[in-house]
């Protein structure tokens, strides 16, 4: 299937390994310009490269934190006004939420929920504009089914998804479509990273811990980050274009409900 994606632009966020990475990747295969978003020059370069390599597209890198206002402006300055934006960036720390303190909650609002809606409000007249925008946030499977010690992410990207789903309905007339990923258990860092502090309260190794949270799912297997990369290109595409305020679970089916 052609999904009408070449000679488009992409602005992909938290974009130097992991989800952000294989959205990246499977954008610029179908022919996308894509400038991708990380902190750390070093790994986004590699990142960049390697997308190059792989797909021939252009593939612009854009080392900058894309949560203050300088690295937002870094990010737009270099992609122009994108055809595709896609929102990412890092969880917030697990923990116990007797122990967050207000700079913490400040920080995953900003990360989590802010710093998306501040991204599409720099790009939504310009897509309304032109008549085209597809708008992918990365999010969590947690909204749904929210994760104990997940709290601080829990709080703030349900956040954005209220949001979202007022204002993907006021943009389709436009051909402006806005989406929400949330991702389970996939194999990048951040699953290991919540496997840790789990194995710490409990006293296991992180491969228990992994293990365990293995046998809940019913595909028996984690989430590989390309086939998620695919489906963020397939809502970015010209075939997606009357779905829009969609929360799209992918999880193995975890997931429990109807709805």
């Amino acid at each position: 299937m052609d999904l009408q994606l070449a000679g488009k632009t992409a602005l992909v966020c938290g974009a130097s390994k992991g989800l952000g990475y294989a959205c990246a990747m499977s954008l610029a295969r179908e022919g996308a310009a894509v400038t991708i978003v990380a902190r750390h020059a070093n790994v986004l370069e590699e990142a960049a490269k390697a997308i190059r390599e792989a797909t021939g597209s252009s593939v612009t890198a854009v080392a900058a934190d894309i949560t203050t206002p300088e690295g937002r402006a870094a990010a737009l300055a270099a992609c122009g006004m994108p055809d595709i934006l896609v929102t990412n960036s890092g969880g917030p720390q697990p923990g116990d939420f007797r122990d967050w303190s207000q700079d913490d909650w400040m920080a995953a609002l900003n990360a989590n929920m802010y710093t998306p809606i501040a991204l599409i409000q720099a790009v939504i007249d310009t897509m309304i504009e032109r008549r085209h925008g597809r708008i992918i946030n990365i999010t969590s499977a947690a909204v749904k089914m929210p994760i104990d010690i997940l709290g601080l992410s829990n709080g703030a990207r349900a956040g954005l998804t209220g949001f979202v789903a007022g204002l993907a309905r006021q943009v389709i007339q436009h051909n402006v479509t806005i989406n929400n990923l949330l991702p389970g258990p996939f194999e990048t860092d951040r699953l290991r990273q919540t496997a840790a502090t789990k194995a710490e309260k409990a006293g296991k190794t992180v491969d228990e811990v992994l293990k365990a949270r293995l046998d809940g799912i019913p595909a028996r297997r984690y989430g590989q980050p390309p086939e998620f990369g695919d489906a963020c290109a397939y809502l970015c595409s010209g075939q997606a274009g009357f779905i829009t305020g969609q929360n799209l679970v992918l999880d193995g089916g975890i997931y429990p409900g109807t709805l």
